[in-house]
Parts: structure tokens; C-alpha cells; sequence
């Protein structure tokens, strides 16, 4: 299928939030050039290789991906567990880049992360930054930015996917919306992440219970309450499918 919409394409989410899911999803359409996690990637001092090439900076890779958007569609998909809001003041992301949001509500995202990795600290937890990414976007655009909640999304993937490709003016696929399940090599150096994902063939709801929660941990209590203002902040923005803006 053909993409009309925008060539560069992002999507912001916090950790644990089924981006992972909807990277798998727009990899299924076929027409974009995928791209996972690559800012996160170089804030954990890892270099990014595109073809044969590598980058070590933001600047030098999002060249790199403005120059391949001149010949075919790119998509990339990111997580806030860093700070990714200073890379608007060097680099032009509001102007070549349709921006896009994922959000899941942070008691199961928070713990979800903590049984992966019990040394999360607070801003790792991610909504925070990424509503500085979404409020970033809107102020420069003057739009506001396409924001889906994951929680709606298992419960409604044709409905809300529907909306979203309608919202960034690329055309909806239903056969994207499954897939055969494994690993792929985008999310290699993260794979223990993504085993979820991994095992998937679609978007689907599960029911999982943690040792550790917000009810029973100070301390991933404290994280809840700091960051659920943002998250509310950011579903007013997604009121059951994507905001149009």
C-alpha cells in the first residue's frame, strides 16, 4: 500500500505503554521505514546504525532521517524514560516531524517497569517528560498533537487505529492490525522489554498481577502521584480515540 500522509512520522510514549505493539503494527503495513527507539539509544550512549552507517549524535541521525524521508516514509517510535525535550532547541522536529503520543495508565505502566527493572527512579517513570515533548509540539505547531491511549486501544485496535491514520493522513490498513508473533531485529539490544510484544499477534489486553504495586510501595506510590497529573493532562487529549486537534 501507498502512504500519503506525512514522510516523517514519530511516536513519543513512557515506558511500558504498548509502543512497542504499535511499532509492531505500522512494521506490518509495510510502507515505512522503521526505526526503534533511536534517541533513547544514543542518551544511553549507545551509537544508532542506519544501512551501514552509524551516528553518534541526534543532529547527524535525524539528518539522516530527513534525507531518507525525502524517498520513502519513516517511522520512528521513542520512550521518555529520558529527557528528550531539549532536542526541539537544536533540532527542527517540530517542523519535519508529525509528532504522535501513546500513553497508558501509569499504575500499570509503573509497575510493570519496576518488575523489569526495581531501580527505576522517579523520572524514568516517563510521563513527565513526554508531556513536556507534547507541550513542546503543540506551542510550536499550534496543533494539538494525535494522543492514544493504550488502554483504549486493546479494547478498540480497529476503531482507534482507524482514527489515528485518519488523524495523520495515512491510509488505514485492518490486515496491520495482526501479525505472526517473534522477536525482530529493531528491538534486539532491548528484547527483554518486548517479550509481550514479542509473543503478540495483535493488540490485546492482559491481566497481569505484580508483587511489587503502587498500593503496597511507598516509593511506586510517590511515582504514581507525581505522574499522574501529566498523564491526565495528556489523556484530556485523547477522550477514547485520537485528538484531531
Amino acid at each position: 500500500m501507498s502512504t500519503v500522509g506525512p514522510q516523517l512520522l514519530a511516536l513519543w510514549s513512557p515506558p511500558r505503554s504498548r509502543s512497542t505493539a504499535f511499532f509492531r503494527m505500522m512494521a506490518q503495513r509495510g510502507d515505512f521505514r522503521m526505526f526503534h527507539e533511536p534517541f533513547s539509544d544514543l542518551a544511553a550512549g549507545q551509537p544508532f546504525a542506519v544501512d551501514k552507517a552509524v551516528y553518534r549524535t541526534p543532529g547527524e541521525l535525524f539528518a539522516r532521517f530527513v534525507e531518507l524521508s525525502d524517498t520513502t516514509p519513516v517511522f520512528f517510535k521513542d520512550t521518555t524514560e529520558f529527557r528528550h525535550a531539549p532536542l526541539f532547541e537544536s533540532l527542527p522536529l517540530a517542523e519535519r516531524v508529525t509528532h504522535t503520543f501513546i500513553i497508558r495508565e501509569p499504575r500499570a505502566a509503573i509497575e510493570s517497569h519496576y518488575a523489569i527493572n526495581p531501580e527505576v527512579t522517579l523520572p524514568e517513570i516517563g510521563y513527565e517528560n513526554l508531556y513536556e515533548i507534547f507541550d513542546r509540539v503543540r506551542m510550536e505547531t499550534g496543533r494539538t498533537p494525535a494522543v492514544i491511549d493504550a488502554d483504549v486501544l486493546v479494547e478498540h485496535p480497529a476503531t482507534v487505529i482507524r482514527a489515528y491514520c485518519a488523524t495523520v493522513g495515512i491510509p488505514y490498513d485492518d490486515g496491520a492490525l495482526s501479525w505472526s508473533p517473534g522477536e525482530r531485529s529493531e528491538w534486539s539490544r532491548t528484547s527483554r522489554w518486548h517479550q509481550d510484544v514479542a509473543l503478540s499477534s495483535g493488540f490485546h489486553a492482559r491481566s497481569k498481577q505484580y508483587e511489587v504495586t503502587v498500593d503496597n510501595s511507598p516509593v511506586l506510590n510517590g511515582y504514581y502521584r507525581h505522574h499522574l497529573p501529566f498523564y491526565e493532562r495528556l489523556r484530556a487529549a485523547a477522550p477514547g480515540t485520537p485528538a484531531t486537534g
